[in-house]
Parts: structure tokens; sequence; C-alpha cells
């Protein structure tokens, strides 16, 4: 076994995947970690309750790839643009949210009253959806890496306000827990600061105490806050971050870091209802090609965890690209190459994950140098990126895309073995894809997770992909009423109520291939 694995270096690394997704710099969680962690050592909360926060705050946008699509659909295809200017806003001021919502579209020319349009009946009928789909995908995936129900309780309350006015269930005063209410301060904070220093982030949180946030944590903060932002800013804060962890500094196994690398890969797939088990599926494929080529047992780990995390970087492109149907321009696919490179970056912001990054970043290269985001020939390609190439392509091959169906596995082997002739992909890592990939299932079913039944499974396929009731109904050629039922049952035995909870749920329990 490698060094003892500290947490908090994978999942400092790791958040810069949320930043991106949400529209922010990286670093934005590291920070806003470090505020909040200073501002409750500032209230005197004993340690046990400090770490609860200081893991929510910096994991606050764990879910932000669960409502990726629906809210490039609703506010003009670029969720990351309209998300960092949401963000700061107080929505419990009517003018702030009038003014916002009258922004949607600025700079769409004729397209804008459509896009205003679809932006105001968008909140009104699925508003609350969003905020809970967040909070339901983002307390999921905290219990999936493995923290405690503290840590979920923030997430899951990070949108509630003081004045009972936030969602999604409408919290108010010390109903919500106290760690969800010191992270709300400094995430607003910590934006305001960057804009206009302490003094902007201390205006706006005494315009806003008693409304969105607790005025006793506002109080801390007028005395307090100015010095903790200057240290912030003073200090290297990935050095930082390790350094505020709440005793004890919490280590893991290899075991546990398969964990926390399938908690990320299924965040990522989330972002896209035809991606949901995209990553599980291509680390499945590469591991099994992996071995069949004779890989020493260390590649093939590193290789499987690799290409769990090979599509991090998906999250910091709007998802107005990736669901195009179309053609899309040439600054669109400069942005879609992009991928692999976030990919590799977030991965080298931990020294354990920093390997896996060399490799993952590579998914998209080709021997022939046709490739990017590095542009290699075959010389510069090692053994375990040309597998994983091969079983990307496999996998994605075999999954609905915007542009085109899916097609059956025998056409995907076609394709790579085109893809391999014309020598962009290496042949021998083609056939033991193509062979990992031909394994036959086993003939005895598996018993159902949750006590779902074959039908609710069927149900759950098409629940997560995002389908509706009537859709569900006409796919399976079953009443919609009877569709409803199943629906209805499915959320009662996974205990959650959002498409996001559901997908999460099928991705985490491999539901999704037939």
């Amino acid at each position: 076994m490698r060094d003892q694995l500290r947490l908090m270096d994978l999942l400092a690394a790791l958040s810069v995947a949320t930043d991106l997704g949400m529209g922010r710099p990286p670093e934005t969680a590291i920070r806003s970690c470090l505020l909040a962690t200073g501002l409750a050592r500032a209230l005197d909360l004993p340690d046990g309750q400090v770490r609860g926060l200081y893991l929510a705050s910096l994991l606050r946008h764990l879910g932000c790839t669960a409502t990726a699509a629906v809210e490039a659909r609703l506010y003009g295809g670029d969720e990351l643009a309209s998300r960092s200017v949401a963000e700061p806003a107080d929505f419990g001021d009517v003018r702030e949210t009038l003014a916002l919502t009258l922004g949607t579209g600025r700079g769409a020319g004729v397209h804008r009253p459509r896009l205003l349009t679809r932006a105001v009946v968008g909140n009104l009928r699925h508003g609350k959806e969003i905020f809970q789909s967040i909070c339901e995908a983002a307390s999921l995936l905290a219990g999936r890496l493995g923290l405690d129900q503290e840590v979920r309780d923030c997430l899951y309350q990070q949108f509630e306000r003081w004045d009972g006015k936030g969602l999604p269930q409408g919290l108010a005063k010390d109903e919500i827990v106290l760690p969800a209410r010191i992270s709300e301060v400094a995430n607003q904070a910590l934006l305001f600061h960057r804009k206009g220093g302490p003094e902007a982030a201390i205006a706006m949180l005494e315009r806003r105490a008693g409304g969105w946030f607790d005025p006793s944590v506002v109080d801390v903060f007028e005395r307090r806050g100015s010095a903790l932002l200057c240290e912030i800013d003073a200090v290297d804060p990935w050095e930082a971050v390790l350094q505020a962890e709440p005793p004890p500094v919490r280590y893991i196994s290899e075991g546990e870091l398969d964990q926390v690398a399938r908690g990320f890969a299924d965040m990522v797939d989330l972002k896209a209802a035809y991606l949901l088990g995209h990553s599980a599926g291509v680390a499945e494929l590469a591991e099994g090609a992996a071995r069949s080529l004779g890989l020493a047992q260390r590649e093939v780990e590193d290789l499987r965890r690799a290409a769990l995390l090979h599509d991090l970087g998906r999250a910091g492109v709007p998802s107005g690209i990736w669901d195009k149907p179309g053609p899309v321009t040439r600054t669109e696919r400069e942005q879609i190459r992009l991928h692999s490179y976030h990919t590799e970056r977030i991965l080298a912001c931990s020294h354990v994950l920093e390997p896996l990054g060399r490799i993952a970043g590579l998914h998209h290269e080709r021997l022939d140098g046709s490739g990017y985001h590095h542009g290699l020939s075959a010389a510069g390609i090692p053994v375990t990126a040309r597998i994983l190439a091969a079983a990307d392509t496999f996998q994605a091959a075999t999954q609905d895309r915007p542009h085109r169906p899916a097609r059956s596995p025998a056409r995907a082997a076609d394709l790579l073995a085109e893809e391999a002739a014309a020598g962009r992909l290496d042949p021998d890592c083609v056939r033991a894809v193509v062979e990992a990939a031909g394994q036959a299932p086993s003939q005895v079913r598996p018993s159902r997770p949750a006590g779902l039944t074959d039908r609710e499974v069927d149900v759950l396929r098409l629940l997560a992909r995002g389908l509706s009731n009537k859709e569900i109904a006409s796919g399976l050629v079953i009443s919609r009423r009877t569709a409803e039922h199943h629906v209805q049952h499915i959320y009662g035995k996974i205990g959650n109520s959002t498409r996001a909870a559901a997908a999460l749920f099928a991705m985490e329990h491999d539901l999704l291939r037939g």
C-alpha cells in the first residue's frame, strides 16, 4: 500500500471540480472552507461541530451537476454564467430577483423575449425542484463519500434562510443547523470580498442580517471577518486548508479511495441524463482490458481510478454545449477540448491524484497526433492512456448523445476497429477493450437494492434519464397511472424524491444497464 491517504488532500483537489461547475474560480471552495472554519472557531464551537462545517463548506456545491442541464435550458444555455450571476443575489428581495430575471437573455438579440419567457416560467414551475435536487444530490454524494450525517444535513439546508423564505423546506432560525448558517455567511462574504474587499462583504452582511443570515453569525463576522479574509489572502490556501483540519486528521484506505473516486465519477455524470454511468462503465472496460493485457496490479488500479475520474473537467463546460444536437462552433469546440485539460489540472492539485491525472488527461489523445489537449502522438502516449482512450470511445459509442443514438456493442466494436485501422487507437488495446465488453453477464439475476422489483428497475432507468411519467408509460407500454404508481413506489423505497437522487441511486447500484 502506498503512503497514508489523507482524505482532505483528495477532497480539496476534487472541490475544484465543483468550483468549475459553479462558474467560479478554482480555490473558491477552499477559501470558503477556511473562512467558515475561522468563524466557527471564533464562535468557540467544539471540534466535532467545526469538522462538520469544515467539510460541508468545502463540498458545498457537491450537487452542482444535478440540475445543470435544466438550468442551461431555462437560462440561455450557459448555466455556469447564470450561476455566477445568481449566486450572490438575494432572492428574498423582490427588486434583486426582478432585476436578475430581467437580465436573462441580455445580448441575445431577437431571441431574448423567448429566453426571458422561458426563465420566468421555469422559475415558477421548476424553482423549488431545482433547489431540492441540488440539496438531495449533495447530501447523497456526501454519504457516498463516507461523511457524517451532520455534513449531509448542512448540505441539504444550504439554501435555507434565517427568515424562513429559503428552499427547499422553508426552515427558519434555529430550525436550520448552525453549520449551514455559518457556511452561508462565509460563502456570500467571500463572493463580495472578491469584488470589493472586506468592506463590501461586511456591508452586504449587515444589509441582509435577520433576513437571509443569522444575525449572531453576522455579529461574529463583523468582529473577526476582516482579519480572517486578510489572513486567507496572505497564505497558500492549499497548505492552509490542510493545517485547518480539525482533529483528528482523517486518513483513508485504498478501498475508500475507490469509493471517493466513484462518488465524484457519478457526480460529474449527473450533468446529463445520457451520461449516467459513463465513467463507471469506462472504468470497468479499462480494468478488464488492462488485466487481459497483463499490466501490473498497481497499473490496473491506477487506470481504474483514472478512468473513474477522467471526465471531471466536463463540469467546467456549459451544458448548453454538451447538449447541443447540431454542429458546434469553433469556439464551442475549443471549450469541449478544454475538459481533458481541466481534469488533468484538478487531479494535479493532489499528490495522490496527480499520477492519475497524467493518465486521465490523455483520454482524448490519438496515436496519429490528431487528439487533444496535448496533441501527443504514439511515442508520448503510455499504454494505460491508450486503453483508457479505447474504453472511453467504446462506452460513449454505446450511449445516446444529443447528435446521435446509441450504437449496439457490435457496431461500437466496428467503430473501434475502424479507429485502429486509421492509426488513431492502439489495435491491441482495442482488442482488449472489445473483449472486455463482450464478457457474458451472469445468468443469475442478482437481488435488487432497496427491494425494487424488476419492473421498478425498468422504470427507474427511464426516470433517471429525465423521462416524464407519460414518456415512461409509452416506453414500457403501460398506462400513465401505472407509471405514476411505479415512480411513487421507487421514491418511497430509495428514500428521496427527485430525478437527480434517483439517478445517483441507479448509478451507485449499477442499475442502468438492462
